[in-house]
């Protein structure tokens, strides 16, 4: 990748235009012509670093309900339990980490299904000797992003330009616009007018396809719409989830903190267990484990919490978008 590729991916996954000729927009931005965005772009796909450009929903404001769950596994059998795991299709991401609790996962479902219970079914069909119900009780922030250009030092803390994370109510959707959600979030078409071409499909036209778009990203129900890399392919091979022991009084002072660095992707609160004192969990990819662990670091350094674990990712089972109203 030369350094217009890296500027290229730096903008779709942030600034991607919601605009008739979205990548004629981009190539404006970056000094080239339309045809050339369009040629990187299919280019960087098919060497699989972008994995897809879409909508990128918040399930909460859809209705639906979710949870990260951590799974205790024999490792001589983990292979086979998160092959279970990920057969469900509100599965969307699926880690070995190096843990005791050793599977762990994301699970996405709709408002007329039970958490817990599915949870219940997955954990006797993978055989998981121990089960934790990790659901976000606050998101202080979420949203992957890789600095391409390297510009941005990742345990720098940037309190101005944070991805903070503003919860969206639930509400009802129109029939209409359930249709706009399921063409949202296909994959776009690499093309002059992309979203013409799915509100012909949609049967409206394209001008009502980017105004809703536009609305459900100002309502929060669209997070944003970007395109999603292949962090190992993006040369970010190394991630790891920090947790965190942090006072209950100081969660909502510290969590905000932990949220302005650069190299902290998402940050939670989420629930404890007598044999699990951690309520804060922060995600941090990097090209290094040096790297990551500067991010690290810097967090403690600057909030003052020393009591944390490091959950690195060794292997990666399942990673893809939540597919809403299918």
């Amino acid at each position: 990748m030369d350094v217009i590729d890296k500027r290229l991916l730096n903008l779709l996954q942030d600034h991607f235009p919601l605009v008739p000729e979205p990548f004629r927009a981009l190539g404006e931005e970056l000094g080239i012509s339309e045809g050339e965005v369009l040629e990187r772009t299919q280019r960087l796909k098919n060497q699989g670093i972008i994995r897809q450009i879409s909508a990128i929903f918040d399930s909460r404001a859809l209705g639906y309900k979710s949870t990260l769950v951590a799974m205790g596994v024999d490792p001589a059998r983990i292979d086979k339990a998160s092959e279970v795991i990920s057969q469900h299709p509100g599965v969307s991401h699926n880690y070995q980490r190096d843990h005791a609790l050793n599977l762990w996962f994301t699970l996405t479902i709709p408002p007329t299904e039970d958490l817990e219970s599915t949870v219940k079914d997955l954990e006797r069909r993978a055989k998981a000797e121990r089960t934790l119900l990790l659901p976000a009780i606050r998101t202080f922030k979420v949203g992957v992003s890789f600095d391409m250009t390297g510009e941005q030092d990742p345990a720098a803390s940037n309190e101005v330009h944070p991805r903070r994370f503003q919860e969206a109510p639930a509400r009802p959707l129109s029939s209409g616009e359930i249709e706009i959600v399921r063409g949202l979030q296909q994959d776009l078409g690499l093309e002059t007018r992309p979203f013409q071409k799915l509100a012909e499909k949609l049967d409206i036209s394209e001008e009502e396809l980017l105004e809703k778009a536009c609305s459900f990203q100002s309502q929060g129900l669209m997070r944003r719409f970007a395109a999603v890399l292949r962090h190992q392919k993006a040369g970010f091979s190394v991630n790891v989830m920090g947790v965190w022991r942090v006072p209950e009084g100081q969660v909502p002072q510290v969590g905000a903190i932990m949220a302005t660095f650069a190299g902290v992707s998402h940050c939670y609160q989420r629930p404890t267990y007598p044999d699990w004192p951690y309520n804060l969990f922060t995600m941090v990819h990097g090209r290094t484990k040096e790297e990551c662990l500067a991010v690290l670091k810097a967090i403690s350094e600057k909030t003052g919490i020393s009591d944390y674990a490091l959950l690195w990712s060794i292997k990666e089972y399942k990673k893809v978008r939540v597919r809403y109203f299918v």
